[in-house]
């Protein structure tokens, strides 16, 4: 499904064709292991899901590449890769590197931009000759996590923001039954055209844009005429946050 032109959804990531780029965004690696510390014992299944997720990503990317012989320009990582704010944890060391030789199997190069959760990543990039960056901007569209406003030249001249950060997800009724659904939101920020990705973890949905409240500093106005596109299995399209909020709004 294309949110604007060239710009696709691939299962929870997006392609931009301009730039033959995949952005992926708040992996989460280590998210099981920070659980574990707090007292909540859950199965390590995480990577496993991640690694399929993957998977089915690049298979539907496929057909999007043929004129590039099957291989993405860059695989654009837009933050919080790791889970841990202040240290990094043995099932982050591990799975961080074996995430990393996935994509490099796909792509020309690994752009890894630094989320809040990123503090200490760097020491674990440099085992595969990463750089991690605060944002990347190429063809007029600026991608950064989303967790503070840049103030730099290339972020004020760009036309289209891609951010992470939020973990977008909505509520949708069926009946007395309720489900929430990961989702891209497109909108607006400062007169741009902006994308909002959801999350690539898959053990949380997100932050439900009809209930909650928001963390990300681009998101604390009005996203009432932000439109909505559910990406579980197929992506559907579901008009605007505004006409979620209606009490008829069923699945």
């Amino acid at each position: 499904m294309e949110l604007l032109k060239g710009m696709e959804i691939v299962n929870l990531a997006l392609y931009i064709k301009k730039i033959n780029s995949l952005v992926i965004g708040d992996v989460h690696i280590g998210y099981e292991e920070a659980l574990n510390r707090r007292g909540v014992l859950i199965p390590r299944f995480h990577f496993r899901d991640v690694a399929a997720d993957l998977d089915k990503t690049f298979k539907l990317l496929q057909p999007l590449l043929k004129s590039h012989k099957g291989k993405l320009k860059n695989i654009i990582i837009n933050g919080d890769l790791k889970h841990e704010f202040g240290s990094i944890s043995g099932q982050e060391w591990r799975e961080i590197l074996k995430f990393l030789d996935i994509l490099s199997k796909h792509c020309e190069k690994i752009i890894l931009i630094k989320g809040n959760h990123d503090i200490f990543l760097g020491p674990v990039a440099k085992k595969r000759n990463i750089a991690v960056v605060e944002d990347y901007s190429a063809g007029g569209i600026f991608v950064c996590h989303g967790h503070q406003i840049p103030a730099t030249k290339q972020f004020r001249e760009a036309k289209i923001l891609v951010i992470g950060n939020e973990h977008p997800a909505v509520s949708l009724k069926d009946n007395a039954r309720t489900e929430t659904f990961k989702c891209f939101l497109k909108g607006s920020f400062r007169g741009r055209q902006m994308i909002v990705m959801p999350s690539f973890n898959p053990i949380t949905v997100g932050t439900d844009v009809l209930k909650e409240k928001f963390i990300s500093p681009f998101l604390k106005g009005s996203i009432d005429d932000f439109e909505v596109f559910v990406a579980e299995g197929d992506n559907f399209y579901f008009g605007k946050v505004k006409g979620l909020k209606q009490p008829q709004q069923t699945i």
